[in-house]
């Protein structure tokens, strides 16, 4: 009964990727297993290989809505550098930060499960999206210095993603003000602007 209940009112597969996504919140990307998605989305143990070959087929799900709602927001945030660049580009810090707290099941999928992003091709794209935003704002940045100053901006978006994701892992997790009495967000802004400014782009 409760399958059919499930089937009824929505998706079957939308609904164990959010049961997922809140047991790997609770428990962890490790721990949780396909039976108790299955009763937490309140259908039977073998409804799951239906949509998904295994567990770790189930996992790639949710690391990969999570890339492309991360992608979403990060683009939203630098809204083509409008008004300014910079300030947009710090903008993505914040939606860094947002994802990471707002959705961390998700966040937690797509970085700290260890699956393997290249082995699908699906997941590789909704990756690069999320990138890509950052490769495209360090373009729009950098494009009013003269082309020989210009570092190369994977570089910076692959430098500004590690910072974000330290400022989450060290500074973002557990009661407030617990490791520095300093916000994650200006944490990381300052941190931005100073490696900005050992690029030249700031004065």
């Amino acid at each position: 009964m409760a399958e059919r209940k499930t089937y009824h009112h929505g998706n079957l597969r939308q609904a164990l990727v959010e049961a997922t996504a809140a047991l790997i919140e609770e428990q962890g990307p490790q721990a949780f297993t396909l039976t108790e998605a299955a009763r937490r989305a309140g259908v039977s143990a073998a409804a799951p290989y239906r949509h998904f070959k295994g567990r770790e087929d189930l996992l790639e799900e949710v690391a990969g809505q999570g890339f492309i709602e991360f992608a979403g927001r990060l683009e939203a945030a630098f809204d083509g550098g409008n008004p300014r660049a910079l300030t947009a580009f710090l903008r993505m810090g914040q939606a860094y930060l947002d994802f990471a707290r707002d959705r961390p099941g998700y966040y937690m999928a797509m970085f700290e499960s260890g699956i393997s992003i290249a082995g699908n091709a699906d997941l590789a794209a909704a990756s690069e999206r999320a990138q890509r935003a950052l490769v495209d704002a360090a373009e729009v940045l950098f494009e009013r210095l003269p082309a020989d100053r210009r570092p190369p901006v994977r570089m910076v978006a692959n430098h500004v993603w590690a910072m974000s994701h330290g400022v989450v892992e060290l500074f973002g997790r557990g009661k407030p003000g617990s490791r520095s009495p300093v916000a994650p967000a200006e944490m990381l802004e300052s941190g931005v602007i100073v490696y900005l400014r050992g690029l030249g782009l700031i004065d």
